[in-house]
Formats: C-alpha cells, sequence, structure tokens
C-alpha cells in the first residue's frame, strides 16, 4: 500500500469550560484560553504539514453542548475530507504572511466558531460540568464516517487527542467508560493532555486503548508539550523518548451517589456498583434473597416426673 492510500486522522476536543478559564484569566493572564488555541492551531498545522493526506478535526467540549471548531458548518459541505472548497478558500484572509491558504481558511474557521461559541454561552442553573463524554462519542461518530467514505484501496489510521482543563464529572462515568471500550474495539487511540488536576477516566482511557497521558507541568510550555509528546503517531512514538506511563487510578464512581469508591457492592445482574448495601438494585430492580443466620430451635425441657 502506497503513503497517499493511509490516511491519518487526528481528533482533538479541547476543554472550553468558561468557568473554569474565567478563574484561570482572572488568577493568572499568562496562560488564557486564547493562547491555549493558538497551541491547538500550532498542533493541527504541523499535524496536516506532516503528510498531505493527514486529516484534521477539532470540537470544542463545553457545558452545554459539543461542538466542532473545523470542520464547522460554514466549512465546504462538499468535501467530506474536509480539504477544503471553492466557497471557504475564497473568504479566507488569504497566504498575507506566506502561509499555506488552507491552513488560514482552518485557523480563521476555528476561531470564528470559538467566538461564536462563547459569546453565546449563557450559564444556566448549576450545569457547570464539561461535557467530555459527548464531545468523545461525538468524534468516535466522525471517525465512523470518515471510515465509510474511504476509497476502495484506502485505510485510515484515527487518534483522539483531549485537552482537558476542568476536573472531572462523575455523573458521566458510564457514558464515559461507553466511549472508551468503544473506541478500544476500534483501535482508536485516547491520548490525553490535562492541564491542572488529574483525570482518573482519562487515565484510564489512555491505559485501555493504548495512548498516552500528560499533565502539563508547565501550562504556558503547552505547545511544546503538544509537538513532542502528541504530535507524532503511534509507529513514531516506539522511535522517541517519552514521558513515563503514569499510575492509573482505577476505582469506579459508584450508581447511587456518584463517588469514586475501592470496595463496594456489585449487582450481580446488571453489574452496576454501589457504595452501601441495597436489597433492591435501584438499576435494574432486581430483588435479592438475604440469607440470614439459621435460626436455633430452643430445647425442650424435660419435665421431671415425681416419684
Amino acid at each position: 500500500m502506497s503513503a497517499d492510500d493511509e490516511l491519518s486522522l487526528l481528533v482533538i476536543i479541547l476543554d472550553t469550560n468558561p468557568i473554569w478559564w474565567g478563574k484561570r484569566a482572572l488568577g493568572e493572564a499568562e496562560f488564557t484560553l486564547s493562547k491555549c488555541i493558538d497551541a491547538v492551531m500550532v498542533l493541527g498545522n504541523s499535524h496536516l504539514l506532516m503528510n498531505r493526506t493527514n486529516k484534521l478535526a477539532v470540537i470544542a467540549s463545553h457545558t452545554q453542548e459539543s461542538r466542532f471548531l473545523y470542520p464547522g458548518k460554514r466549512w465546504a459541505a462538499a468535501d467530506p475530507f474536509g480539504e477544503g472548497g471553492p466557497s471557504m478558500e475564497s473568504n479566507s484572509s488569504g497566504s498575507k504572511d506566506g502561509k499555506y491558504e488552507l491552513l488560514t481558511a482552518i485557523n480563521d474557521a476555528i476561531a470564528e466558531e470559538i467566538k461564536d461559541l462563547m459569546t453565546k454561552t449563557e450559564m444556566k442553573g448549576q450545569q457547570t460540568e464539561t461535557l467530555l463524554a459527548g464531545s468523545l462519542a461525538k468524534a468516535l461518530c466522525y471517525i465512523n464516517k470518515m471510515g465509510k467514505d474511504l476509497k476502495a484501496n484506502q485505510e485510515i489510521k484515527s487518534r483522539i487527542l483531549v485537552i482537558k482543563a476542568a476536573e472531572d464529572s462523575a455523573l458521566q462515568y458510564m457514558n464515559f467508560m461507553n466511549v472508551i471500550f468503544a473506541a478500544q474495539k476500534q483501535s482508536i487511540l485516547i491520548d490525553a493532555c490535562v492541564l491542572d488536576s488529574d483525570s482518573g477516566l482519562l487515565q484510564q482511557a489512555c491505559d485501555i486503548t493504548g495512548g498516552i497521558y500528560l499533565k502539563v507541568p508547565h501550562m504556558p510550555s503547552l505547545l511544546q508539550y503538544l509537538l513532542w509528546v502528541f504530535l507524532p503517531d503511534q509507529e513514531q512514538r516506539s522511535q522517541l523518548v517519552l514521558p513515563p506511563p503514569v499510575h492509573v487510578d482505577y476505582r469506579a464512581a459508584c450508581f447511587c451517589h456518584r463517588n469514586l469508591i475501592e470496595i463496594g457492592y456489585v449487582c450481580s445482574v446488571c453489574l452496576s456498583i454501589f457504595c452501601n448495601f441495597s436489597p433492591i438494585c435501584s438499576t435494574c430492580e432486581t430483588a435479592f434473597k438475604i440469607s440470614l443466620p439459621p435460626v436455633m430451635k430452643a430445647k425442650k425441657k424435660k419435665l421431671k416426673v415425681a416419684a
């Protein structure tokens, strides 16, 4: 198979939680969302320049929705591989600085979509968690669609890079694990670049699918870590000296309180996990027979017969 018949698809999922990034901007202006997006653009452009058959997709994981930044709704719908069409390239700013026009069009599309997403955000209720599981599911659907649009002699190798900022959501545990095992079945790598606190769910995702988990020690140096660790594909990584694997936190979240536990009770029917014992499973409503200790019968006292 020639190099032109093997496509490499990189799907980048960027955590755009406005609460986390807002607190970050108030506390320290050295590393903001705009600088993180610039680093993502450089990584995407570098991936496309590695080979002319490489493909790219960028998804914003927000608190209210998961949106494609590229290829977005403004991109040419006639091109399923996101190579750009006449309508998009004509609207781009062109090669003002000698840059390839397609990269300029991609960067402009990402900037427009992220601006539209953040300006239309309205925080309602207590929904402050990033919809990461939904973004991963959308990435898998896009990868599956790309696989069906291939020609007869083409193959595609896909991987997902998650750039996570906010903390984990235990409420998404079941959906998250379903997405992880679906990616494993399709031989899709999930890499994780964590900006703040460690993510137990992403540690499990990287360990199960064979990806790399990295907690960035210095956020302003994000671009260096992206190009060093996450730009090479799976075949090239074996020839590089990469950060050592981290200890994986395999604790599961209970179905009753969504807390991470080490020891709990498991339903023998649906395999739901609970931190406290319950005679009826709240997931499948199976009633369990509780085996009580045997009741000791009282010994009958023999009556003494008077002589």
